[in-house]
């Protein structure tokens, strides 16, 4: 299986626990860091270019669509898993259209985050 580096984007510390945990069964998972804003995220992300990073719609200084659009113009290999507790359609068509790989609704398929990372690690 391959080793997944991982960053985790979202205000919420108690969300940013919960992915935590539930990525922790996953020996192939390296969390390679956390941002609760967009500006975190991005740097982040382009320090560390993880193969996932979970990121949120809302956060504040930028929110995700923008970090999205801008991790994907760098052409970053990344993969983006949008996870938003605004899973309407008009976000989800304008997460997709912008590079987002995944888009998961935090309150109903929290746990499709794992299969996500199980999909990714047999690549």
């Amino acid at each position: 299986m391959k080793k997944i580096k991982l960053a985790i984007a979202d205000d919420s510390a108690l969300l940013r626990e919960r992915i935590k945990d539930l990525v922790k069964v996953f020996s192939t998972v390296e969390i390679v860091g956390e941002a609760e804003n967009g500006i975190e995220a991005l740097k982040l992300i382009i320090d560390k270019e993880p193969d996932l990073v979970i990121l949120d719609i809302r956060m504040p200084e930028m929110n995700g669509i923008e970090v999205l659009k801008k991790i994907k113009k760098r052409r970053s290999k990344t993969k983006v898993c949008i996870l938003t507790n605004y899973p309407y359609q008009q976000y989800k068509k304008k997460c997709l259209a912008a590079g987002a790989d995944y888009f998961i609704d935090k309150n109903k398929d929290f746990q499709r985050i794992a299969t996500v990372i199980a999909e990714l690690a047999q690549k």
